[in-house]
């Protein structure tokens, strides 16, 4: 490469790639073989004049010659080559003494002249000779060290040896040429710490490792130069032996099982290393190593004195009334040293406490319930101590006893107020009690008198004031009556608190908890009064609900107060507050208000009325329909109100024409034998017809009918069909068999048979049978109601009291016409108003 083209004043020269040389004419070599990995390998040369201060490069690509191809013989042909020259390796020992310079090795060429050395280091290294290390001969190829070389710096040299013409041709190949300096035991071996600190626990078994001592040697490696040994030279203090160090592995170990921190809590060991592998012509370095002896605790605490005593006023609370020390040999601050005290006995009452100052470690022991002189006029403690780490027990040592201590309280004496025994006292009242009833005594006595005389006992304002408290007798009374249900109440209590003074103005208190105890206020009730009993009779249940709570609430007692209802109805138990009500036989349809009182657990009892609606249906619901199309309210809209009275006023013309037509004269109806006689009858059902009706009709003597039917007559010997009881078939036939002419008879009173009936004999008689009939064939053979026969109708209600209004009406005189004063209250106005009084 000319380098001169590129930079004249280059004076450092050097490349990219380690594995090329680059002289300064320019020739490039390889220190090492190279092999190509591709077909081109580039690398640079950097060229710099330190003068100048300029820098150039030369990027150089290295391609692969190709391989010409040969023709081989077919007899290989021995050839002679020529001889290479290549010195073995050389060898230097380290700090050699010379004489200088001192010569190594020679290389020579038998084509050449002229030698020229490049060398670098393998250690540190440089890459050419400031200071002028090696020199070869130009002539002879002698190589010649100039002075002692130290290993440590340069472990080795590569010497490339250059043979050339006095043209300057160089026919040979550069030959690398190997310069190995030889060690020599110079370097000392030396520790990696100047102090080498480490702990250990007191009382350690022995074996047990506590670190580890390193050391170096700067020599070369794996040679007895760098082959170290270490031991212990001292120990203080160095009594007894207690550690061993290893010789190879530098491992410090505890050779005593008596390491007592308090008797020795460090010790210093001065060691020893030493190369070409202990032997006494070895070099050797010593080094310091300090063991602590870390705390355990070893060692009980115990108190300074067996015995103490201290006094303390009654009644003084968190007051501090004596310290207690103690000795413990462990370090000062550790676990095995803090104290912890502990009240062993003379404390059930937990009146004192003892607490540990973290400061002077002393405990400090402390009232924290006041005490009574008049009880006890001086206590003995029992105070224990320990650590807050548990106890080690030393080897060969014996187990130690727990350090305790005793500790005399004298309790002085003060004049204090009353007190209250007991100081909360509970009384249990009944509800409801009579204002003024004693329900108890509190009392307080004097501590120092132990009897109450001259105290005094008042209720401060702003409590529960259903209570007073008698000022001198202390005696309680009631002065409301007590009701638990009341929202002043907690869960039926209140505490009360009392004061005491005695003569000297000294005040005590105590609480008074009144508790209420339930009582019986209220009476049973029965929740539901409203029933419907059907055709099948089936028992109604009866519950009834009382608000006191046990033992005045269940089981209740169920009684039916009404003599002739309880021979028509029973009583049946079903638990403890619902029974059963049933008949006792076939009764009447109707509707039964039946008294019946509840009486409580307690002896209270209550009146309660069932109304019980007897009905002639299978299910309640077929009366309840009935009974809201009778009872129904009707809301009228304007205009229907207005046909009302239209329709009113209409009436009001037609009976005045009527009263007109037929004069003054009193019409007569007589029902003739047809009981038709061809004109029409007043009849609001669809039966009987006319061959049963007769003149002689009686009326019914029932007058409390309300099911069924009945014939209404009077004066005008009209007939109307009116709603009256109900007659079962089972009702007509009575105590015996009845028949229709035992029923037309009535009561037993002759009457006149005229072979025709009253349409209420024949109704008494036929309706029963019919309605079982008809019953009956309402079933199939399984017992279950058939759609295709004829259904029972029920009553549609009566008619009006004023009749019919044409005609022919049934009226005596023209001024028959009380009817009006039954009319509604909307139609009184307007008939008041038109008949004339």
């Amino acid at each position: 490469v000319d380098l001169k083209e590129c930079l004249k004043s280059a004076e450092f020269i050097s490349s990219s790639d380690g594995n090329f040389k680059v002289l300064e004419d320019g020739s490039v070599y390889t220190t090492s073989a190279v092999s190509l990995s591709a077909e081109k390998n580039t690398f640079t040369i950097l060229l710099k004049s330190i003068q100048e201060h300029v820098q150039k490069k030369i990027h150089v690509s290295l391609v692969q010659e190709e391989k010409k191809k040969t023709r081989h013989a077919r007899d290989t042909v021995l050839k002679r080559s020529k001889r290479r020259w290549g010195p073995i390796p050389s060898v230097m020992i380290e700090n050699s003494l010379g004489p200088f310079p001192l010569q190594i090795q020679q290389v020579q060429s038998d084509t050449a002249q002229n030698y020229t050395i490049y060398y670098s280091a393998s250690g540190p290294g440089i890459d050419q000779d400031p200071k002028g290390l090696f020199y070869i001969e130009r002539e002879t190829g002698n190589i010649f060290a100039t002075r002692a070389i130290d290993r440590e710096q340069y472990p080795s040299f590569q010497i490339i040896c250059f043979a050339t013409t006095p043209d300057g041709y160089s026919p040979e190949i550069p030959l690398v040429h190997t310069i190995r300096i030889e060690d020599d035991n110079d370097n000392a071996p030396y520790f990696t710490q100047d102090l080498f600190e480490f702990s250990v626990l007191e009382n350690s078994k022995t074996g047990v490792v506590i670190g580890k001592v390193t050391a170096e040697d700067r020599d070369e490696p794996y040679t007895l130069h760098t082959t170290l040994k270490y031991r212990i030279v001292s120990q203080n203090p160095p009594v007894p032996p207690a550690f061993s160090l290893h010789g190879d592995t530098g491992v410090i170990t505890v050779s005593s099982p008596q390491l007592d921190r308090e008797m020795v809590s460090s010790y210093t060991l001065l060691t020893e290393v030493r190369d070409m592998a202990g032997q006494p012509f070895g070099l050797c370095t010593t080094g310091t190593v300090v063991i602590k002896i870390d705390d355990t605790n070893d060692n009980a605490p115990s108190f300074k004195q067996i015995h103490y005593e201290t006094r303390v006023e009654e009644n003084r609370v968190n007051v501090e009334i004596l310290r207690v020390s103690v000795v413990d040999l462990d370090e000062p601050g550790s676990p095995g040293s803090v104290a912890v005290y502990e009240i062993i006995r003379g404390n059930d009452d937990r009146s004192f406490e003892i607490t540990t100052d973290k400061t002077t470690n002393e405990g400090i022991l402390c009232v924290v319930k006041g005490l009574d002189y008049e009880s006890a006029k001086q206590r003995i403690l029992v105070i224990a101590v320990n650590n807050e780490a548990p106890y080690m027990l030393a080897p060969y040592s014996q187990q130690l006893s727990q350090s305790t201590s005793s500790v005399t309280v004298h309790v002085l004496d003060v004049d204090e107020g009353p007190v209250f025994k007991p100081c909360h006292l509970r009384i249990d009242v009944k509800e409801c009690e009579d204002i003024g009833t004693s329900i108890g005594k509190y009392l307080a006595e004097d501590p120092e008198t132990g009897n109450s005389e001259g105290i005094c006992y008042r209720i401060p304002p702003g409590q529960c004031n259903w209570i007073s408290i008698d000022e001198k007798s202390g005696e309680v009374r009631t002065v409301k009556v007590l009701d638990r249900d009341l929202p002043e109440m907690r869960r039926g209590q209140c505490n009360i608190t009392v004061l005491a003074i005695d003569r000297n103005g000294k005040t005590g208190t105590g609480t008074i908890q009144v508790v209420i105890q339930p009582g019986n206020k209220n009476y049973p009730r029965i929740t539901k009064t409203e029933y419907i009993m059907c055709r099948d009779r089936k028992p109604i249940c009866l519950t009834a609900q009382d608000d006191d709570q046990s033992p005045y609430s269940t089981p209740f007692v169920y009684r039916i107060t009404d003599r002739s209802l309880a021979s028509m109805w029973k009583i049946t138990r079903h638990n403890d507050n619902s029974v059963y009500l049933s008949p006792k036989g076939d009764i009447p349809f109707g509707i039964y208000s039946i008294p019946i009182s509840v009486m409580d657990n307690g002896g209270k009892a209550g009146e309660n009325y069932v109304r019980i609606n007897v009905c002639d249906c299978v299910t309640p619901t077929e009366c309840s329909e009935t009974r809201n199309r009778q009872q129904g309210n009707v809301t009228l809209g304007l205009w229907a109100i207005l046909a009302m009275i239209l329709g009113s006023l209409l009436l009001l013309l037609i009976l005045i024409t009527i009263c007109g037509c037929c004069g003054s004269g009193v019409m007569h109806r007589h029902v003739t034998d047809d009981c038709a006689n061809h004109n029409l009858i007043i009849s609001n059902t669809e039966a009987p017809g006319e061959e049963v009706m007769d003149h002689n009709i009686i009326p019914l003597q029932n007058t409390n009918d309300q099911g069924g039917y009945g014939i209404k007559t009077g004066d005008q010997q009209t007939f109307e069909m009116v709603k009256g009881r109900g007659h079962t078939l089972e009702s007509v036939k009575g105590g015996g068999q009845q028949t229709l002419g035992s029923v037309k008879e009535g009561g037993g009173q002759p009457m006149m048979d005229t072979c025709r009936y009253s349409y209420s004999e024949w109704h008494n008689f036929t309706h029963p049978r019919l309605g079982e009939k008809v019953h009956l064939c309402r079933q199939d053979e399984e017992q279950k109601h058939s759609e295709d026969y004829l259904l029972s109708y029920n009553y549609e209600g009566k008619g009006s009291l004023a009749g019919s209004v044409g005609c022919c009406s049934d009226q005596h005189e023209e001024e028959a016409l009380d009817f009006l004063d039954q009319l509604e209250p909307k139609f009184r106005t307007l008939a008041e108003t038109c008949v004339k009084r």
